[in-house]
């Protein structure tokens, strides 16, 4: 590879340019060994556009990605928000796709879309069948270029509407959700473009009109401040081709210069605060500013962050977490375009301050330079760091949008290679310079959001005020703008062509069944040096079943789990495993406990003797057992201030009722943590480890002959049979429509959950999957009726959807969304329109078409990476199913009717018996909900009633 750098790097410095019709190949990139290198072809249109192509042929998927290096930093006082709205207005139509037609040709054709706005770039992506190439490519060119047609004063209200709501899902109706904005004007100067939030102020969305958005677009929206990104079973050549024709045409936008702003710095301690509508705890923020990305000093940051506060060996969890001293305490250093910040995020226990907090903050950061930094530490961080490129090249995705990001921000594609070296040859005084360069003895934001009537809780009184007089307003040159279309020889309103469908192979496996009843399924993947392991224990939630007074049992029990050894402490494993860049989870599900390994193939074997010394050796300590107790009503707790977890909290209750164990959240509730002891932990280990049910799932670089000697250590587990109690799927009786009401005050959103358990099991071929079907015009997928009017049309919400699920013990239905408050009431009767009229008159002939396109070509896309492979397998094993099943349900697909899809529905959905959970300000939505003519019953945020009578 070295060699063909250099060779072309002479070419370039003398002029030489080798072509292929109008773009021009400027750089090719291919591996040779074993080395860590994205392969790709970079060319440049006449018109400045930046392409990027990447072969992969291991599947039938193409991801492609166009990024436009503008974000919320090209922005000022007064119109934030605008490169995120702007994102929105986007998916509203172009002259030759009209409005809805860009998710109808993609997500109708079994692919995926979406886009995301960050403080420098904006990006729009699809991941597609391989057949669907140039209709994305067509879709895409077409609304840079054609895009203002469109773009109505009704369009404009619809998605201003639709981001306020985002906002208000994302940022003022969630516990510190404030934070980010809060600490970001008072880091940065006032007018620094940093110092807003990507979504913007609701009041600079309410100022905005349609020319301030049609003046961005042409500013910022050409195709020489664009690069577009190709990637997957797709031939460099025909790629080169299309976009020629498609994009070549496309006029630029004005020159767009580098921003360059002075480093931040500050004198001092900049003490702020504010009070939060939803938290229960306290929460302390200590931002310090540092520098941009791809900076001589990332690595260096990155490694400091992880020794101060990621994982059970920094600094911050073993002086504070572990001490009992905070509830969580974290270190993460972030770097955008134009400066970088290193944010520490602390949570106290119940009862102390956060001046108390920030000085043991402040010890704990003191401990950290007596300690120093040892080749340990390097050692670990370097793993890890090894391990999460690696990892990110397990899908076209992943590469396509490296490939992206380097060039928009870099010009070099191939950055990776200067990663690679910077993080190997990283040292201990790196570490220690970048400690005392930018945190020792320097000035930082330090943030306290309190509850509301805690403000006695604050680390320190405000003694900053943003100073607003110095400001001067960016002249980004919107002026003059002229809006100039592309001139072709081709007719564009001609849609593209869909290819031929590509053949989509299921994933190979393998089975085994060991002698003491685990059963193995693996899948080989050699595509990255990677293996991913999960073993499944039979017991989880439902192993309180008997006893709810101990609900979240299994969830305590797997948190110990990760707790030390008789061998070695948690620390020490910790540390091993990220010397080797692996990772071990274990996690409590309804009704097993599963433990996840992720590991390089050369470093397979070392994890997991990790895992089998956590496996037979745990050491329940009583001091572990307290302090992890704490944590967990702490978290509890917590958890009452998010009204999204209360819905699903209460809706689960509602459905099942009180006295079953699946109407209770599997971390329990306040009251059950309560009741387990450190005995019920050793019982629970005594009761339920065993090899009889037990699953072992693997899918990696790694043949069946290799791995089942490395799974000897599985014959240690006991083998006996484990009884779980199932839970009575019977449907809880619902004998009306009622409308159940948490009161949230203050709350920007209401959270909606409505529907009920169905008990329809989960099945391949069978209702279940044909449910599945009959619901996806309704509300499986963003063009469903339910998402299209609730945000397309009404701009009440930011997505809506619905959905029947299942597994071996029972199903539900749901529909769920966060709505506008003020619109609560509006929206529920439109739900319920919706709802009716489908169960009625049943989907249209469109709509069944659409429906059997979007999922038959989807499965294109389902088996692509080691995860998705593992869930397909898993899924296999679980239920038995066939190997052929996906074909059994594909003939199901083709062959399903309007009229079978409506039988579906009225079998299973029944709107005039359903259960609706309004999660939301009651002095907001009561009155109006109660003028729909329902039964209104007002919850507390445990699901019990208020009182034993109706609100009205």
């Amino acid at each position: 590879m070295k060699q063909k750098l250099l060779l072309l790097t002479s070419l370039v410095f003398m002029g030489i340019t080798i072509t292929f019709g109008q773009a021009k190949l400027v750089e090719k990139i291919t591996k040779t060994g074993n080395e860590i290198v994205i392969p790709y072809e970079k060319y440049v249109l006449p018109n400045g556009l930046t392409l990027i192509v990447h072969e992969d042929h291991s599947d039938p998927v193409v991801h492609m990605d166009v990024t436009y290096h503008v974000g919320s930093a090209r922005e000022q006082i007064g119109k934030s928000g605008f490169a995120h709205f702007f994102e929105h207005m986007m998916f509203e139509g172009s002259d030759n796709a009209l409005k809805g037609q860009h998710d109808k040709i993609i997500t109708g054709g079994g692919g995926s879309l979406n886009g995301s706005t960050n403080r420098d770039r904006t990006n729009y992506y699809e991941t597609i069948p391989s057949n669907l190439v140039e209709k994305a490519i067509w879709l895409e060119a077409d609304r840079m270029g054609f895009l203002l047609g469109q773009v109505t004063q009704s369009r404009f209200e619809v998605q201003r509407a639709t981001v306020k709501n985002e906002r208000g899902q994302r940022v003022d109706n969630v516990p510190y959700g404030l934070v980010s904005q809060t600490f970001s004007k008072n880091l940065y100067p006032y007018g620094h473009p940093y110092s807003w939030e990507v979504i913007g102020y609701i009041e600079d969305l309410n100022r905005g009109d349609v020319n301030d958005l049609k003046n961005f677009f042409l500013r910022w929206y050409g195709p020489n401040n664009a690069t577009l990104t190709i990637g997957g079973d797709v031939q460099t050549a025909t790629i080169v081709k299309m976009v020629e024709k498609y994009f070549g045409s496309i006029p630029k936008c004005p020159e767009v210069k580098p921003v360059v702003l002075p480093a931040v710095h500050l004198e001092g301690d900049r003490y702020a605060s504010y009070t939060d509508n939803y938290a229960k705890l306290p929460l302390l923020a200590v931002v310090y500013p540092t520098v941009p990305n791809y900076n001589k000093d990332m690595a260096a940051l990155q490694c400091l962050a992880q020794l101060l506060g990621q994982g059970r060996t920094s600094v911050l969890y073993q002086q504070l977490t572990k001490k009992q001293k905070a509830l969580q305490a974290s270190a993460f250093s972030r770097f955008d375009e134009l400066a970088g910040e290193f944010i520490f995020q602390l949570t106290p226990m119940a009862g102390k301050s956060l001046a108390d907090l920030e000085k043991n903050f402040r010890d704990a950061l003191d401990s950290f330079e007596t300690k120093g930094v040892t080749e340990e530490d390097i050692a670990k961080f370097k793993g890890s760091r090894e391990a999460q490129l690696i990892n990110g090249l397990q899908s076209v995705q992943g590469k396509v949008s490296q490939l992206a990001n380097f060039q928009t921000f870099t010009g070099n594609p191939n950055k990776i290679a200067d990663l690679l070296k910077m993080y190997s040859s990283l040292t201990k005084d790196d570490v220690l310079r970048v400690y005392y360069t930018y945190l020792k003895g320097k000035g930082a934001v330090v943030l306290s959001a309190t509850p509301k009537g805690q403000d006695a809780l604050i680390a320190g009184a405000d003694n900053f005020k943003i100073d607003s007089t110095k400001y001067i307003a960016p002249d980004y040159g919107y002026n003059g703008l002229q809006y100039v279309k592309a001139k072709d020889n081709f007719d564009r309103k001609k849609i593209p062509a869909t290819g031929a469908n590509p053949v989509v192979k299921v994933p190979q496996f393998w089975k085994k069944d060991l002698p003491n009843g685990i059963k193995v399924i693996g899948a080989q993947n050699s595509e990255v040096p990677t293996v991913t392991f999960s073993l499944s224990i039979p017991g989880g939630h439902l192993a309180s079943a008997n006893d709810l007074s101990k609900a979240g049992l299994s969830s305590f029990f797997t948190d110990m789990m990760m707790e030390d050894t008789k061998a070695h402490t948690a620390e020490l494993l910790t540390a091993a495993l990220q010397s080797l860049g692996s990772t071990i989870s274990i996690v409590s599900n309804t009704d097993d406990v599963t433990y996840t390994v992720q590991s390089l193939k050369k470093n397979f074997g070392k994890t997991l003797a990790i895992l089998k010394e956590r496996l037979y050796q745990p050491q329940f300590k009583q001091d572990a057992f307290d302090r992890l107790k704490q944590q967990a009503l702490q978290s509890l707790k917590a958890a009452k201030g998010q009204p999204a977890t209360i819905a699903n909290s209460v809706f689960a209750k509602l459905n099942y009722g009180a006295d079953n164990i699946l109407g209770v959240s599997e971390d329990g509730t306040e009251e059950t943590v309560k009741n387990i002891t450190l005995q019920d932990i050793e019982d629970y280990y005594k009761n339920y480890m065993t090899s009889q049910g037990a699953k072992v799932v693997v899918v990696g670089d790694i043949k069946q002959e290799e791995l089942l000697p490395q799974l000897d250590f599985l014959k240690q587990l006991p083998n006996k049979k484990v009884n779980l109690v199932k839970p009575s799927n019977a449907p809880t009786h619902v004998d009306k429509t009622r409308v159940y009401l948490v009161d949230v005050p203050k709350g920007a959103q209401t959270e909606f959950r409505v529907g009920y358990a169905t008990g329809l099991k989960y099945d391949a071929t069978g209702d279940y999957y044909k449910s599945f079907l009959a619901n996806f015009p309704l509300g499986g997928g963003f063009n469903s009726r339910l998402n299209m009017n609730l945000r397309e049309e009404k701009g009440w919400t930011y997505g809506a959807s619905s959905r029947f699920t299942g597994d071996d013990n029972t199903g539900e239905f749901r529909f769920s969304s966060g709505i506008r408050a003020d619109a609560t009431d509006s929206a529920l009767a439109e739900v319920m329109r919706e709802m009716n009229n489908y169960v009625q008159d049943g989907p249209t002939d469109e709509e069944v078409s659409f429906m059997k396109g979007a999922i038959g070509q989807s499965d294109a896309l389902r088996y692509e990476t080691g995860p998705q492979k593992a869930m397909f397998i898993r899924r296999i094993l679980d239920y038995n199913l066939p190997a052929n099943y996906p074909a059994m349900q594909t003939k199901i697909l083709n062959a399903m009717t309007k009229s079978q899809m409506q039988a579906f529905t009225k079998k299973y959905l029944h709107p005039e018996k359903i259960n609706i959970l309004l999660v939301g300000d009651k002095a907001k939505v009561l009155e109006g909900v109660k003028k729909l003519g329902y039964e209104v019953v007002e919850l507390d945020s445990d699901g019990n009633k208020v009182d034993s009578k109706k609100v009205f």
